[in-house]
C-alpha cells in the first residue's frame, strides 16, 4: 500500500491524488495513477473541467479527461504484455465503478485499500463478481 501512496504521488489530477498497484505472486505488475492520458496536456496544466462545472465527486465520470489510477495499471499491463489474471490491485482509494468493471473483466481477483470512495453501483458488482475487497 505505501507503493501505491507514492505512486500517486505523480497524479496530475487536481483534485485527488490516486495510485494504484498491480500484484500477483509477491511480484509487482504494473502501476497506476490518475491523469490525463500519454501525450495530452494535464488538468494540473490547464485546469480541471469538472470543478469548472460544479461536479461532484463520483458523478460524471465521462466528463474527466484524466485516466483513473485502476485504469492505467491495467493498460500498463495490457501495454507491455503482462496478464493481471488473478491478480491482486492495491489502490488508495475504492475502486469507482467504472473501474470496477474493468477489475472484473481483466481477471483481478482481490482489491486492497486505503480510503472510502464508496460507489455503492461498484460494491454491489464487486461482491455479485465474487471479488474479494479489503480496507486497510
Amino acid at each position: 500500500m505505501d507503493i501505491a501512496a507514492l505512486v500517486s504521488k505523480r497524479s496530475t489530477c487536481l483534485r485527488r491524488s490516486v495510485g494504484a498497484v498491480l500484484v500477483k505472486d509477491r511480484r509487482i505488475l504494473a502501476t497506476g495513477y490518475n491523469g490525463a492520458p500519454s501525450g495530452l496536456r494535464h488538468c494540473s496544466d490547464i485546469g480541471c473541467i469538472r470543478e469548472k462545472l460544479n461536479v461532484p465527486p463520483g458523478e460524471r465520470h465521462e466528463l474527466c479527461r484524466g485516466l483513473h489510477a485502476e485504469q492505467n495499471a491495467i493498460i500498463q499491463a495490457a501495454f507491455h504484455g503482462v496478464s493481471v489474471k488473478g491478480a491482486t490491485i492495491y489502490c488508495t482509494n475504492h475502486p469507482c465503478s467504472i473501474c470496477a468493471k474493468m477489475i472484473i473483466n481483466a481477471g483481478i481477483v482481490k482489491i486492497i485499500y486505503r480510503q472510502g470512495y464508496m460507489d455503492k453501483l461498484s460494491e454491489n458488482m464487486l461482491e455479485e463478481a465474487h471479488i474479494i475487497v479489503s480496507q486497510l
